[in-house]
């Protein structure tokens, strides 16, 4: 069963307290409670979280299912997030997802066979000037090549 850290449990009770609405503290504290499970946000998270918080699980699974900065699902422990929006696109991006897909062995979203790497295409990241880009876990990565890319996920320690 899912049970945030006490440093966890902590930070959504400061949370709670630190706006007017409960509601307020919902994202914070699926970053948090993201972050500690893996890379995820599972039903059991939202039950627990709708517990710990006293707030329905329907207004939590609400802000999990809007907000694409949330997985719904296992991710590698190299989350590689590639921009497909119209700067990236017309800078390689689709192709570069393609190339990353085929270097890594894995479909799109699923998790390669080592844990180790999911690929997914987004929507803008926010940095069109650098295009193309990647979001490896929370670390930005802009001006790529394919080369580049590749480099980068086979090194990083996730």
């Amino acid at each position: 069963m899912f049970k945030l850290s006490d440093e966890g449990v902590a930070f959504v009770k400061k949370e709670l307290e630190r706006y007017e609405t409960r509601r307020s503290a919902i994202i914070p504290s699926l970053f948090r409670t993201q972050k500690e499970n893996g890379g995820w946000v599972s039903p059991e998270c939202v039950s627990y979280l709708s517990q710990l918080m006293d707030i329905p699980e329907a207004q939590i699974n609400e802000v999990l299912f809007f907000y694409t900065m949330f997985n719904t699902k296992p991710v590698g422990k190299k989350h590689v997030q590639v921009c497909c929006n119209i700067s990236c696109a017309m800078n390689g991006g689709r192709e570069l997802t393609d190339e990353l897909l085929k270097e890594f062995g894995v479909k799109e979203g699923e998790v390669s066979a080592d844990g180790q790497v999911t690929i997914s295409r987004v929507e803008c990241l926010g940095s069109c000037g650098t295009a193309p880009m990647m979001q490896v876990n929370e670390t930005y990565h802009e001006n790529l090549t394919v080369d580049k890319a590749k480099q980068i996920i086979k090194t990083m320690d996730h």
